[in-house]
C-alpha cells in the first residue's frame, strides 16, 4: 500500500504502473484521466463513477456516444429520460442502466461524443485512418505506418479479441479502424480540455485505454504538456503486468461464451 500511495502522490506524471485497490481510486487526479472498462462488467462502471465522483470534471467523454447523441444530454435526469434522450438503446451497447452512475456522479459536467460514424471506420479499414482522419492526422499518430512490430501485436491482439476467428487479410483493417478510433478519442479529449478547462474523464474500453498504443499513448504525443493518467480495468485472472499507469483486477461478470457464435 505505501508502493501505491507513493504512485498516486505522483500521479500528475506517472513514473510507473501499479495494480490498485477500490478504495484507492478516489485519489486519482489529473487533468485528464482515461479510465477503461470491459464493456458489460457492472463492477467497472461503479468503479468508474468512483473515479469521477472524487475528480469532479468538468467534462466526460464518451466512447460509446457521437457528438450529437451527446448534444441531447438532459443534465439531472433520471436514468430512464436520459438514455432515451442520447438513444442509447440504439447503440448495441450494455444496458444504460450499469452507465448511469458515471453520469449520476458528475450532473454539472458537459457531455461529450467521440465516437465516429460507423461509415467513417468501414472506410479507414481499405483507406487507411489518415485519409479519414483528415487534419492532423499526424499530430495524432496516424502520419505513418506501425513499426512492423507493433502492426504485428495489435493484429495479433484482433485476432484474439475475435475469437481467432477472423480472416488473416482483415487484420490490417481491423488495425487501422482501431488506430482510428484511438486517435478521434483523443482528439475529442483534448477538444474536452481546452472548451472546459478540465478535468476531463474519459470514459473507454480498456484496449483504448493502454498507455503503450491507445489513447494514452496519442494524448502525450498530441499534447505533451498536458498530464495523462490512464486506468485500466481487467478481469481475473489476470497478468502480473498491464499496459496502465493504474489498474484494478475485478471479478469477470457472468456472460455467455463470446466465442461461441464462431464455433
Amino acid at each position: 500500500m505505501r508502493m501505491v500511495a507513493a504512485i498516486l502522490a505522483a500521479l500528475a506524471l506517472p513514473a510507473g504502473a501499479a495494480q490498485i485497490a477500490p478504495d484507492a481510486l478516489g485519489s486519482i487526479s489529473a487533468p485528464i484521466v482515461v479510465l477503461g472498462e470491459v464493456h458489460d462488467n457492472p463492477v467497472h462502471h461503479l468503479n468508474q463513477a468512483r473515479v469521477v465522483l472524487a475528480l469532479k470534471p468538468r467534462a466526460l467523454v464518451f466512447e460509446m456516444l457521437t457528438p450529437e447523441q451527446a448534444a441531447r444530454a438532459l443534465p439531472g435526469a433520471d436514468a430512464a429520460s436520459l438514455g432515451k434522450a442520447l438513444g442509447w438503446e440504439a447503440g448495441g451497447w450494455p444496458d444504460f442502466a450499469i452507465y448511469y452512475p458515471i453520469f449520476a456522479a458528475a450532473p454539472g459536467a458537459a457531455i461529450y461524443g467521440a465516437a465516429l460514424p460507423r461509415a467513417d471506420v468501414r472506410r479507414a479499414m481499405t483507406e487507411g485512418p489518415a485519409a479519414v482522419f483528415g487534419a492532423d492526422a499526424a499530430r495524432f499518430g496516424l502520419g505513418a505506418d506501425l513499426p512492423p512490430a507493433d502492426q504485428a501485436a495489435m493484429e495479433a491482439e484482433q485476432m484474439r479479441a475475435h475469437c481467432d476467428a477472423l480472416p488473416p487479410a482483415m487484420l490490417p483493417g481491423m488495425v487501422a479502424a482501431q488506430r482510428l478510433r484511438d486517435a478521434a478519442f483523443a482528439r475529442a479529449t483534448l477538444a474536452a480540455l481546452e472548451e472546459t478547462g478540465g478535468p476531463v474523464a474519459l470514459i473507454t474500453g480498456s484496449g483504448h485505454a493502454r498507455t503503450d498504443r491507445g489513447v494514452p499513448a496519442v494524448l502525450r504525443a498530441a499534447a505533451p504538456d498536458v498530464a495523462v493518467v490512464a486506468l485500466g480495468q481487467v478481469e481475473a485472472p489476470a497478468e502480473a503486468d498491464q499496459p496502465f499507469d493504474l489498474w484494478i483486477v475485478t471479478d469477470p461478470s457472468p456472460r455467455p461464451d463470446p466465442c461461441a457464435a464462431f464455433r
